[in-house]
């Protein structure tokens, strides 16, 4: 079983659980209580109940696009870049998360997605270096993550009160 692990299922399971503790540790940190419904938001933002579907589909690409990824470019050093670009990522991606709705720093975190956006142009990078179909798989992830930096953005200029100097 052991072995079976370690050569074809091994990589889908550990992409798979980083995916879901990722997921599940930026689920944790956030909070839409009274602080978060109190804030003006854009009429274009979306409904608070298509977060989770969303990120679940960004999530599942994300992951089939590491797996992809690692397959195709067994060189060591290759997949050390390809976990290091995700480790970097996971980590900002909860960073914004635990920023945005726990410290409720919406400035601090705008600049935080900044750098969440950059590293998810890394993780294209990284994926596409070995396999074009595992860049295109991360599109969305940038795409809503552009989504989501517009809406932090937006969400300060709405609330000028949350603009610390």
């Amino acid at each position: 079983m052991s072995a079976a692990l370690a050569g074809g299922w091994g990589p889908p399971v550990v992409a798979g659980l980083m995916a879901v503790g990722v997921a599940a540790a930026g689920g944790i940190a956030t909070r839409t209580d009274g602080w978060y419904q109190r804030l003006r938001v854009p009429a274009w933002k979306p409904p608070d109940w298509a977060f989770g579907p969303i990120w679940s589909v960004i999530f599942a690409l994300t992951t089939t696009s590491a797996v992809l990824a690692w397959n195709a470019d067994p060189e060591l050093a290759a997949r050390f870049r390809l976990v290091a670009v995700f480790a970097v990522n996971g980590a900002l991606n909860i960073a914004w998360s635990v920023i945005f709705f726990r410290l409720r720093r919406p400035d601090w975190a705008f600049v935080e997605v900044l750098l969440l956006w950059l590293s998810i142009v890394a993780v294209m990078w990284t994926v596409g270096q070995a396999s074009v179909v595992a860049g295109l798989l991360t599109l969305p992830y940038l795409a809503w993550v552009s989504v989501a930096a517009c809406l932090n953005l937006t969400i300060l200029r709405l609330n000028p009160q949350l603009r610390e100097v």
